[in-house]
């Protein structure tokens, strides 16, 4: 429905009541710009609850997602502001898989 073409995940925790506007200075803030066809990611403090802002190329899509139970697997705050996902990546992330130990192909490579 939507394409994307590329996944950027930040690292800096959210405040998940932030909207579109909100959202999208973080992106300009982050990444320097919002590039056409691609979804941005976005934690709270506790990665029980994640916001992901697309920009289809025409405008933006805000979208929300909360764990009832554990928290997404987040990288720890530390040297990199961004991290850049593959689509097999995304779907271990939203559904609170490890993603970090997913590579290229849906291979796992790291226990």
């Amino acid at each position: 429905m939507i394409r994307v073409d590329a996944v950027w995940l930040a690292i800096e925790p959210l405040d998940m009541r932030a909207g579109i506007d909100s959202a999208l200075a973080r992106v300009v803030k982050v990444f320097g710009a919002a590039h056409p066809h691609t979804a941005y990611l976005f934690a709270n403090r506790r990665f029980s609850r994640m916001k992901v802002l697309v920009h289809d190329g025409i405008g933006f899509w805000l979208a929300a997602r909360r764990l009832h139970q554990g928290h997404f697997v987040w990288p720890a705050p530390g040297a990199q502001a961004q991290v850049n996902l593959s689509r097999p990546q995304l779907d271990a992330l939203v559904l609170g898989l490890p993603w970090n130990r997913i590579g290229e192909g849906g291979i796992i490579s790291v226990v």
